[in-house]
């Protein structure tokens, strides 16, 4: 009298009490033998108290006896449940101690179904529904509940179930389910009717729709804590990397830096490039070597890259010139971490611009573009970085200016020296002599103005109205000397 429950964290063996309460231990076995308790979850888990299963519906409001399995067709309540067996000498003494639940009319939930049972006790009723004590010396439970039956093997499996995380209403966030029932002794005889299935069945749509979260599936991780942060660190970096791409600062989430690139940093601000490409070139040949400075001023920003020809030589020179002392100062040396290369090349080929020379930005590699900059010299083949102002094009402007300049100073003392001469050549052309020395002056000063520009780009420029009341000027002041040597 004997039935074996197997359960997704482990197997529990009840022996049943068949002389003491007959008629719940029948329908406990049928039951248990129609396997209708398949799929069926511990729906209320109290720790210390009670674990409870039995409802298809994982409410605590569903569930019938074996007669109402018998007759489907019944309307009559008496078929669908039993009247609760109390005996006297069966106590919650001990824990693992099986009980029906039953509806007591004190509770108010069934006392239709009392009434129609002509039940006028607070025994209540029982249909499938059942838990097991997790505590000892339960004596309050006595001669309400139906006790049929005692946990012989699994209470190991148990105090699992009893130690499941539950919500307000006391039922596990991750589904317990008993997984099958074993029949390993029935000293009754089957009902009529009764319809034994050669299989377990499968579970319905509705007890499908009782999952929360699978028993097969993990909510706490089994690897090692440094493992999980590893894990979590690297989701992280990937989040990070995707936003980076759809912004823009990224041309896509998985590049990576290069790995011939070293990062040095804490440098003196005395320290050149020179000096670093001297030190580093003995662990190999260097492609570049820059420290990088201030747009603006031309300071050291007191780190540099240095981009080695082979990794291994990147690798060493990591390994050997950490805490290094150069120029007073102890550098940190690290791998670069750095993509902005990567990034310009990438968008060099999106937006399909063209080199100096021709080349075109199909033709352009990252092994063709291996420096962060170049030097002066393939600056000005047009292979480095550009400057806002040229300077071949200014120092051109500025010859060209100064040139224009010296020959209109010379045609001015050509025409003072012919107008000493003559004295009538003076008169006659002395309107016209002076409205061109104003003109050559007034071109004069513009020319100033223009190389002041053209030499410093934060001069201020005078607005529109300030060129007006200038020109203004100059023209109302010729006016009034022709007009003047006319009278």
């Amino acid at each position: 009298m004997s039935v074996l429950i197997e359960t997704s964290v482990g197997d529990v063996v009840i022996d049943l009490y068949t002389k003491e309460a007959p008629k719940t231990s029948l329908n406990f076995l049928k039951l248990c033998k129609v396997k209708y308790y398949n799929f069926c979850c511990f729906h209320n888990v109290q720790r210390d108290f009670m674990v409870q299963t039995g409802d298809p519906t994982a409410t605590g409001q569903g569930g019938e006896s074996i007669n109402g399995l018998l007759d489907k067709n019944s309307m009559d309540p008496r078929q669908k449940y039993l009247p609760a067996e109390i005996h006297p000498r069966l106590k919650h003494r001990e824990k693992g101690t099986v009980s029906m639940a039953i509806a007591g009319a004190s509770t108010g939930s069934t006392q239709e179904v009392n009434g129609v049972l002509g039940s006028n006790s607070d025994t209540g009723v029982i249909g499938s529904q059942f838990f097991i004590t997790m505590a000892d010396n339960l004596d309050y439970l006595d001669g309400r509940y139906t006790i049929f039956g005692k946990v012989a093997e699994g209470m190991d499996v148990l105090e699992k179930i009893n130690g499941a995380y539950t919500d307000s209403s006391f039922r596990p966030f991750k589904d317990i389910r008993i997984k099958h029932t074993i029949v390993l002794d029935d000293p009754f005889p089957d009902p009529e009717g009764l319809m034994v299935p050669d299989e377990s069945p499968l579970p319905t749509q509705a007890m499908l729709d009782t999952v929360r979260i699978g028993d097969d599936e993990e909510i706490e991780s089994l690897l090692p804590p440094e493992e999980e942060e590893r894990i979590r660190r690297q989701k992280e970096a990937q989040a990070r990397a995707l936003t980076l791409e759809m912004v823009g600062d990224l041309p896509f989430a998985e590049i990576k830096p290069p790995e011939n690139v070293l990062f040095v940093a804490q440098l003196n601000p005395a320290t050149r490039s020179e000096d670093l490409n001297l030190i580093f070139s003995r662990f190999g040949e260097i492609l570049s070597c820059e420290v990088i400075r201030d747009k603006k001023t031309g300071d050291s920003l007191c780190y540099a890259f240095i981009e080695f020809d082979k990794e291994e030589q990147c690798s060493e020179a990591y390994f050997k010139m950490n805490n290094v002392l150069i120029d007073d100062r102890r550098i940190h040396v690290d791998f670069s971490q750095s993509v902005s290369k990567l990034h310009k090349d990438w968008m060099v080929k999106r937006v399909g611009a063209q080199r100096a020379g021709g080349v075109g930005a199909e033709d352009l590699n990252l092994e063709q573009r291996s420096r962060y900059r170049d030097d002066v010299g393939s600056r000005r083949q047009g292979q480095g970085y550009d400057y806002v102002f040229d300077e071949g094009r200014d120092s051109h402007r500025s010859s060209k200016s100064h040139s224009s300049h010296g020959e209109r100073v010379r045609d001015r003392d050509r025409d003072r020296a012919t107008h000493g001469s003559s004295g009538r050549r003076h008169e006659v052309s002395s309107s016209s002599s002076s409205r061109r020395d104003r003109s050559a002056d007034s071109r004069q000063r513009r020319s100033k103005r223009s190389r002041s520009r053209s030499v410093s780009p934060r001069a201020r420029r005078p607005d529109s109205r300030e060129r007006d009341r200038e020109r203004d000027r100059y023209h109302g002041r010729d006016t009034h000397r022709s007009s003047g040597q006319r009278r």
